[in-house]
């Protein structure tokens, strides 16, 4: 994973990304006019980035969620196979507004799903509703997509933690990308210009033609090892491993929409909800 900054700092948080052969992906899509991409509706953690998001359906007066990643979760790493779901918490979260300044303090409740499996996310629910953060702030949520991304496609990775844009294109999927005893399904793997760094966890990845998020930073190999931790690699369908030294992951979002209700309550039970169950 592409670590937490304390545990960046002190050699034993997650971080690393591995290459391998990467999956067949879909075709790019016609390319569109960017949107502005900037740190509005983003958050700094305590030692990681994050965003306030929101789904398709969501409605504004709905609680708020912050996504962020699942090694960022205040209480340490899930375990591999591990879901959580529905545990209290405080966290609080910087608000940025466009400029990267921070305008506000929001405060979780609970954190409504985390896993390090499959995938690697952390979704909190906040005190406050999107309506009066927009209201108070005048700062909208950033929107997940609901469709799978493309290869090519135009990205930022937006972290509130460092208040640094990374700009590259997506440059494939990866069927499996293991780093230590965890494994995650179908990663985005980053041309190199997207060089990320400890502290750029849960950082959202921002389709620059949607202006949604498409993503959230996770990981980059570091040292060239195999499968290990800070150093993933990519696994293909045969099995074959593949190392890319230097190149950095971010794990799909697109499944999320469909595991909520328009209110932004979980329901894993749904008919089109994949994430992994507890």
């Amino acid at each position: 994973m592409k670590k937490p900054l304390l545990a960046a700092l002190s050699g034993l948080a997650i971080a690393g990304a591995g290459v391998a052969p990467a999956v067949a992906a879909p075709q790019a899509a016609p390319k569109a006019a960017a949107v502005t991409v900037d740190f509005a509706g983003t958050v700094s953690l305590s030692n990681c980035s994050g965003s306030v998001i929101r789904f398709p359906n969501s409605t504004d007066t709905s609680p708020a969620l912050v996504l962020t990643n699942g090694h960022c979760l205040e209480t340490g790493f899930p375990a591999a196979g591990q879901v959580i779901t529905g545990q209290s918490s405080t966290r609080t979260f910087g608000l940025l507004n466009s400029a990267g300044t921070k305008v506000a303090t929001l405060r979780a409740n609970q954190v409504v799903y985390s896993t390090m499996t499959d995938t690697d996310v952390t979704i909190y629910r906040t005190t406050t509703t999107y309506a009066a953060i927009k209201s108070a702030y005048g700062i909208s949520p950033l929107t997940v997509s609901a469709t799978h991304p493309t290869v090519g496609t135009a990205i930022k990775v937006v972290s509130g933690y460092w208040k640094t844009i990374y700009s590259c294109s997506i440059d494939g999927f990866v069927y499996r990308l293991k780093e230590g005893s965890w494994t995650w399904k179908d990663s985005v793997r980053y041309t190199s210009a997207c060089n990320t760094i400890g502290g750029t966890s849960g950082s959202p990845v921002i389709d620059t033609s949607t202006g949604q998020v498409v993503a959230v930073n996770n990981t980059g190999n570091e040292d060239g090892e195999t499968c290990t931790v800070d150093n993933p690699c990519e696994v293909d369908e045969n099995g074959t491993v593949t190392v890319r030294e230097g190149i950095n992951y971010a794990e799909e979002t697109y499944n999320i929409p469909a595991c909520f209700t328009s209110a932004n309550v979980l329901n894993l039970s749904a008919t089109a909800c994949t994430l992994p169950k507890p």
